[in-house]
């Protein structure tokens, strides 16, 4: 791989004991030699209003800035009722906004989701795919990372145990780091 790749990853979720943020944790472990990975808590983003646009909230213009200084993103999503959580929702539209100024214009993306349930996110991984095509954004299309049955993959302490798991997110972080690169290549031509 080629010089340094710098990705910001954020959990769709607030809650502490969160299995995605658990994820976002192990993928700290997982990154690529040559790559740094960034996160961010998205407790403290105010709930979109068009009407405060005009002087975004510190928390969005932090959230805005560390988005455009990142080469990619990797989203970590729980899945709430078929669906990405609002919280979610609400990050992508601040950093979108205002019209004309989006901070997500041109990034890779990767998706990954642990939940209790069978589906592992996969619901809400198709959502965030057919944002990202308005967004102009460019994910990764394989391999997913729908890690189902979370209680199972995680110690009694959060940290994610599963190696097939572990297996599958390093795969999916180099293939992060692989299409960063190809789309960087591709700007310069």
């Amino acid at each position: 791989m080629e010089g340094e790749v710098r990705i910001l990853g954020f959990a769709g979720s607030l809650r502490k004991a969160s299995f995605n943020k658990a994820v976002l944790q192990a993928v700290r472990q997982l990154v690529p030699t040559g790559t740094v990975l960034e996160t961010f808590d998205l407790d403290g983003i105010p709930l979109y209003n068009q009407d405060i646009e005009p002087v975004l909230p510190p928390k969005v213009k932090e959230f805005k800035a560390k988005i455009r200084a990142a080469d990619a993103i990797l989203i970590v999503t729980p899945e709430y009722n078929y669906s990405i959580p609002g919280v979610l929702k609400n990050a992508i539209d601040w950093g979108s906004r205002p019209y004309g100024d989006s901070a997500w214009n041109g990034k890779p993306v990767a998706i990954m989701g642990a939940s209790p349930g069978f589906l592992g996110t996969a619901r809400a991984q198709y959502q965030l795919r057919q944002m990202f095509d308005y967004l102009n954004m460019y994910p990764v299309n394989g391999p997913e990372v729908l890690i189902s049955r979370a209680a199972e993959k995680f110690d009694e302490f959060g940290n994610l145990k599963d190696e097939p798991t572990r297996s599958l997110i390093k795969e999916l972080l180099n293939e992060l780091v692989r299409w960063t690169q190809e789309l960087q290549k591709m700007k310069k031509n």
